[in-house]
């Protein structure tokens, strides 16, 4: 399953490059793991190497795969726009790559995404416009990714490679019980990962980040 959507994002990198970047960006590695803090990145240097060149890594958050796919592409865009700084010599951000400046505000808005200001983090909280919804559906990229993963915030499996029920009503390994739920949620932002925690569902944001903030499973 993670191929196929390595694959899609591989297409929407390429399409993309096309209509926003006139295939003027080089090819990248583009992953998908575990960040809990961020919805995406890329790497400042080319840490991907094979035999005829190095690359630079993008990755989606595995954490944050169930957004709108409109969401996860406009994180991509994010993520492309810093690399056409790189190439083009543009210094858009600052303490130590955190605090995205107007000159990040102007490239991606001319690549159709919204530019939101934070006084942490500057010129970086990103939404897409209806142009760049327009453009994922001309494109057919509006495919939605199907799957997130869990495993950050839950039991993952153990030594025996067992996932589930072992037979004898226990969870995990070792015969042990797991813990009992807890009667609250813990609700984490995206981008900082504060946490609060809340004895019903509710739907509250970090006002640091003006992120919604994330239940934990």
């Amino acid at each position: 399953m993670l191929s196929e959507h390595n694959e899609f994002l591989e297409r929407a990198y390429r399409i993309l490059n096309r209509v926003y970047f006139e295939d003027s960006l080089p090819e990248v590695v583009i992953t998908i793991q575990s960040s809990q803090k961020s919805y995406g990145h890329i790497t400042v240097g080319e840490i991907w190497k094979d035999s005829w060149d190095s690359y630079h890594e993008i990755n989606l958050s595995a954490e944050y795969l169930n957004r709108p796919v409109e969401n996860i592409i406009s994180t991509l865009v994010h993520e492309m726009c810093h690399l056409y700084a790189m190439e083009n010599n543009i210094k858009d951000t600052s303490n130590n790559n955190r605090y995205h400046n107007k000159k990040f505000k102007e490239i991606a808005e001319k690549r159709d995404l919204k530019i939101s200001y934070h006084e942490s983090i500057g010129w970086s909280v990103t939404e897409p416009t209806e142009k760049l919804i327009e453009t994922i559906k001309e494109n057919h990229l509006d495919s939605q990714i199907g799957y997130v993963r869990m495993g950050a915030y839950g039991w993952t499996g153990g030594d025996n490679g067992n996932d589930g029920d072992n037979g004898n009503g226990l969870t995990g390994t070792n015969g042990k019980k797991p813990k009992k739920k807890s009667s609250t949620r813990k609700y984490i932002c995206p981008k900082c990962g504060n946490s609060v925690r809340a004895t019903k569902d509710v739907n509250i944001a970090c006002l640091d980040c003006l992120l919604q903030m994330v239940k934990e499973e």
